[in-house]
């Protein structure tokens, strides 16, 4: 039963991002296929991914990786660190990363809007670059008076906050580079975590 609850708890993508295409794969590999470094769109996993023969990917182009019939993606070789990208990977991430929060801003506004205390001291929106203890009261505060509705609507009530956008784009980006211990939009997954490798 146990062992059930656990499996439960794994967050795992459905559709992910291309960062970069390598038709013959990379030196590490047993044998030369084509493969993908890809960027998960709701967890933000990094994956390897072998793909299909016949197939070429190009860069941000969107590819279904969850449980059901994968058209474009053999299997899925494994999750990737932040320092095995290719140089091209890294290149696009932060891009890439940019189109996601602005494709789904609501999840992100909920973020804004529900965030709660970590410690008596220490409050969850201090975890987004450039938040200050002003900015964390006037956000407080506004979100008290009624929800944010838009990043436009959260820049505007608001004023001195920086890009708010921009904030959970960088604080994503250093989630990927394991930079804090805290975690808000990116899962942390153990070394031996095999959830992806299948």
């Amino acid at each position: 039963m146990r062992g059930r609850d656990i499996k439960k708890e794994i967050k795992k993508d459905e559709w992910a991002i291309v960062l970069d295409f390598l038709s013959h794969g990379h030196h590490a590999m047993e044998r030369a296929q084509p493969m993908a470094q890809v960027l998960g769109e709701t967890y933000f996993s990094l994956l390897e991914v072998i793909v299909r023969d016949d197939l070429t990917l190009k860069i941000g182009e969107r590819v279904y990786i969850g449980d059901g019939k994968r058209d474009a993606i053999k299997y899925i070789r494994g999750r990737l660190e932040f320092d095995k990208l290719t140089v091209a990977s890294k290149e696009e991430l932060q891009d890439i990363v940019s189109d996601l929060v602005k494709k789904k801003p609501e999840r992100f506004l909920e973020f804004y809007n529900n965030a709660g205390q970590i410690t008596t001291r220490f409050h969850q929106l201090e975890l987004l670059p450039g938040i200050g203890k002003r900015h964390l009261w006037a956000l407080i505060d506004e979100r008290k008076v009624k929800p944010f509705e838009s990043f436009v609507d959260l820049k505007k009530r608001v004023p001195l906050l920086p890009d708010p956008e921009k904030m959970v784009v960088k604080r994503i980006m250093d989630e990927l580079l394991d930079k804090d211990k805290y975690r808000i939009f990116v899962p942390r997954f153990e070394k031996q975590d095999r959830a992806y490798q299948r």
